[in-house]
């Protein structure tokens, strides 16, 4: 019988092809839209360079504090201990590789190794990833709602469009139940079930943990909301603070749908797309993209690369 790895294989080479096809084709476009829109582009890097060096200091410390919240988040989704520094530079170095494999695949990766490093079984390490990227997922979806309400009328669905995230959820159901129900793969599924069922009510069973899962999730998302906030307030951007914040989050959502490094293209687009819909001057959007993925991905990129090394030659990951 062949062995399943030599099975499994060549999925995950067809889905590896298909993931860099897809990822290939969004930079392509990217290419494509920024030389169409070059002038644009570099009258927005023009009013970058000219912009309020205070706002941009504030924006740089939103930056740095995304990682900080990072951690907190990874740690409360374990009930042990975890070595504080190594944790922070396991989220900063995440973030780097982040931007280098597609879909978030890059930081999973780095959180895992690093988890399975201080002594957690692979299950729940992959676990532990896991309740962290739901617990952020969950926060975003009450962030939007929240902003949503507060701005009304911002975000704009088709007509008929309310009706397909609960057409969504009822097929997505349904697989689930049919796979966890029906076939080999059913104890499988329980026992990794179970295992995720019993570290969620660990960590939830200890307040503190709990808090810094949730806590850290939540401003997590909100600094990387006010990293935006405040580079749009350099660059003198006309659109309240409120409704710059909710276009953060329904433009980063959508983009995380397309499996691009870090979202490059595919969130640069959403962003600046959002930001002129709304009204703001397309200089002015360019430049507030411009600054926030400057801050939040260029300038981080190497350092970020070097403390990876770092920790892969220290066997930390």
């Amino acid at each position: 019988m062949t062995p399943e790895p030599l099975v499994a294989a060549p999925a995950r080479r067809r889905s590896a092809y298909w993931h860099t096809a897809l990822s290939l084709t969004v930079l392509v476009a990217a290419a494509w839209l920024a030389r169409r829109h070059w002038p644009v582009l570099e009258t927005g890097a023009v009013r970058l360079a000219l912009a309020d060096q205070g706002w941009l200091l504030v924006a740089a410390t939103a930056a740095v504090g995304t990682w900080l919240c990072a951690a907190l988040a990874q740690q409360g989704a374990v009930p042990e201990r975890l070595p504080r520094g190594r944790l922070v530079a396991a989220q900063f170095a995440a973030s780097a590789a982040n931007h280098v494999l597609p879909a978030g695949l890059g930081a999973g990766v780095v959180n895992l190794r690093f988890l399975m490093r201080s002594g957690l079984p692979a299950a729940r390490a992959a676990t532990a990833v896991a309740v962290k990227g739901t617990a952020g997922v969950v926060v975003r979806a009450a962030l939007i709602a929240s902003l949503a309400a507060a701005c009304p009328g911002v975000l704009r669905l088709p007509r008929g469009a309310p009706g397909l995230p609960v057409i969504l959820l009822a097929t997505a159901v349904v697989v689930l139940l049919t796979v966890v129900l029906a076939g080999p793969l059913r104890e499988r599924c329980r026992c990794v079930l179970g295992t995720a069922v019993a570290d969620i009510r660990a960590v939830h069973a200890r307040p503190g943990r709990a808090a810094a899962l949730w806590g850290g999730s939540l401003a997590f998302a909100v600094l990387h909301c006010a990293v935006l906030i405040a580079v749009t307030q350099a660059v003198a951007l006309p659109l309240p603070p409120a409704r710059v914040a909710l276009l953060y989050l329904a433009a980063s959502s959508a983009a995380a749908l397309l499996p691009t490094p870090g979202g490059l293209g595919s969130l640069d687009a959403a962003l600046a797309l959002a930001l002129t819909a709304a009204g703001a001057p397309a200089a002015s959007a360019a430049s507030a993209v411009l600054g926030y993925r400057l801050l939040t991905v260029w300038l981080p990129l190497l350092p970020g690369l070097l403390v990876l090394g770092v920790l892969i030659r220290r066997k930390a990951l």
